[in-house]
């Protein structure tokens, strides 16, 4: 592990009332709330994707800089901090003694909120602890000549990503959450893009206590059906978790960093509980001069955001979670995806690799509003994305006992005044519903999974099997173009992937007797 660059003064691991102190002392851009706690409206707006680079020497499928020109912007760094008063947070991700891996991160002074905000999800050091990853993070030092002047190096050799020139938070905690994909992978495993929740015994049709994984792209409603309660569920993650033999799972943060626009007390209680408390801090959310908040104001970005900790919300224990039983997959749709669908095993490694979704404004402006498709919803994989899905496919072999859905969290039927919108209380109810054994299932004939007949509080049959609603409004005809288009688009995009384990997109449309 490289040392830290000399520092001209290090604040090591402040409290969260020290950080509101040198929060207020040193930053502009920064307001109280009506909820008692802090806004920084910072001048980057999501994660600089453009700008990130893997530090290799070899020819590799993400965006690369060579060994040299990254020694080089490390050396100007190094230079640039030996002037700089400097914090240092460290923690560790993930509880386990056994799986837990610790971090490290040294930033700028002139933005303690991030250091705040991440010491936030860091789960503390103990005796023991040990630097494993370095986040290295320098706002103030632009990377002119790279994508915006800014860049972001991620050196999985030496386990250390450098930031420069970014004032955003997402570049803090996915700095350790990427290096920690590729250190999950050697171990084994797969680190997934997803929400965690548990459901206690006697609430589903097995008596036992159930895990239940949510995978799906930053704001397509990943943390909202988390931590939104079922069955008395409970969330124990909601960003990403790792995926080892036999189903067990590890977690990673001691915090949340859930997305606030349109965040309602009604639809979303929990989340809104942690974010308006005094503690919690927020990030580019829409606040007027005298503090009041509007959590629907997307006139600066609609990527709204807050950190606040598990501990302050009802939550399960991160530690020794049941194996999993259940793994979601999430496509925010429009058109004619029901809202949700029960796959074949021979279909799960395909749609996990497919990713489809709409993409939002936590991706930036290249990704709003645009159909996407990210293999395992996971834009921080480390390496060729078809080791993702021959990974999945290896620790399916290893639990016989997984079911898998695709629930949309869009709408049915376009975007015009004849769609309807999957409203949050339809997909806690498709939740329930699965956990509980109490969804009628009926084959669909064009794809070949299974799409539900009934669930117990969803009222609208439409958004269960959308060809009843093209049918009604007359449009079966779009409809079966929407089918052919699809069934061809997702044909030719896994054919893509040449070190795919063949059997995937074999398992596309196979449907087991």
């Amino acid at each position: 592990m490289p040392n830290l660059p000399s520092a001209r003064s290090v604040e090591r691991s402040p409290d969260n009332d020290r950080f509101r102190a040198l929060a207020e002392e040193r930053m502009s851009r920064l307001v109280e709330t009506e909820f008692g706690n802090l806004n920084y409206t910072a001048l980057v707006t999501a994660r600089l994707k453009n700008s990130t680079f893997f530090v290799s020497d070899e020819e590799i499928s993400q965006n690369r800089i060579s060994r040299d020109e990254a020694a080089q912007w490390a050396k100007k760094q190094d230079e640039y901090i030996a002037d700089r008063e400097m914090i240092l947070v460290e923690g560790y991700i993930g509880p386990d003694p056994d799986f837990r891996t610790g971090c490290r991160l040294f930033i700028e002074a002139t933005q303690p909120n991030i250091a705040a905000m991440q010491s936030q999800l860091y789960f503390p050091k103990d005796g023991d602890w040990s630097p494993e990853f370095t986040v290295i993070y320098t706002p103030g030092l632009a990377a002119p000549g790279k994508p915006d002047d800014r860049l972001i190096t991620v050196d999985l050799e030496n386990w250390t990503t450098r930031v420069f020139g970014s004032d955003y938070f997402g570049e803090s905690k996915m700095g350790g959450l990427r290096m920690w994909n590729k250190l999950v992978y050697d171990r084994g495993g797969l680190a997934l893009h997803a929400g965690l929740k548990v459901f206690p015994a006697g609430s589903t049709r097995s008596g036992q206590e159930e895990s239940m994984l949510v995978i799906g792209l930053s704001g397509t409603g990943k943390t909202t059906t988390t931590f939104r309660q079922q069955a008395g569920s409970l969330p124990v993650q909601d960003d990403f978790v790792a995926l080892m033999p036999g189903g067990q799972v590890h977690t990673t943060e001691a915090g949340c960093f859930a997305k606030t626009y349109g965040l309602d007390p009604d639809d979303e209680p929990t989340i809104y509980g942690g974010t308006t408390r005094p503690d919690a801090w927020l990030e580019n959310v829409s606040v007027d001069a005298n503090g009041r908040v509007d959590f629907f104001d997307t006139s600066y970005t609609a990527n709204g955001r807050s950190t606040f900790p598990l501990a302050n919300i009802r939550h399960r224990d991160p530690r020794d979670v049941p194996q999993a039983s259940y793994l979601l997959i999430l496509n925010r749709s429009d058109h004619m995806i029901p809202a949700v669908a029960k796959l074949h095993r021979s279909q799960i490694p395909a749609y996990f690799m497919l990713g489809e979704t709409k993409g939002t404004s936590a991706g930036g402006l290249a990704e709003a509003g645009k159909s996407l498709r990210v293999p395992g919803t996971n834009p921080f994989f480390f390496e060729n994305d078809a080791l993702q899905g021959n990974r999945l496919l290896a620790l399916l072999a290893t639990m016989p006992d997984l079911d898998a859905y695709v629930l949309n969290t869009g709408r049915v039927g376009g975007e015009g005044d004849g769609s309807k919108k999957v409203r949050i209380q339809d997909s806690a109810a498709i939740v329930q519903g699965i956990v509980e054994g109490s969804i009628d299932w009926t084959e669909d004939p064009d794809f070949g999974y299974q799409v539900a007949a009934s669930v117990p509080g969803v009222e609208d049959q439409e958004l269960l099997q959308p060809v009843a609603l093209y049918t009604r409004q007359d449009r079966l005809s779009e409809y079966r173009e929407l089918v052919d288009r699809l069934t061809r688009e997702r044909t030719d995009y896994l054919a893509r992937f040449e070190k795919l384990d063949p059997s995937i997109p074999g398992g596309l449309f196979q449907v087991e007797s």
